[in-house]
């Protein structure tokens, strides 16, 4: 089982996020570290300046994360709405 780390801006932009939302995510932010299997279709590795990182979809948010396999840790890089996020 991985464990969850969040950027200081990753942090601020959940915390601007609606309620709802923000439940949602969370929700799939703990499948994510538990069973990554399950969301595998809403992952996606990312390019360009984002090369090494991947993105999890949930509904009109995007979550930007980096797997230390190593460590096991996953790193939440930022958190916000698919026209924003990249």
């Amino acid at each position: 089982m991985y464990a969850l780390t969040f950027l200081s801006n990753a942090k601020k932009e959940l915390k601007k996020i609606d309620t709802n939302a923000q439940r949602t995510i969370k929700e799939k932010l703990i499948l994510l570290t538990t069973n990554p299997d399950i969301l595998k279709n809403n992952i996606k590795a990312l390019k360009g300046e984002y090369k090494g990182k991947f993105r999890l979809r949930v509904n009109q948010y995007r979550i930007i994360f980096q797997v230390k396999d190593e460590e096991l840790i996953i790193v939440i890089i930022r958190i916000g709405h698919r026209k924003e996020v990249y």
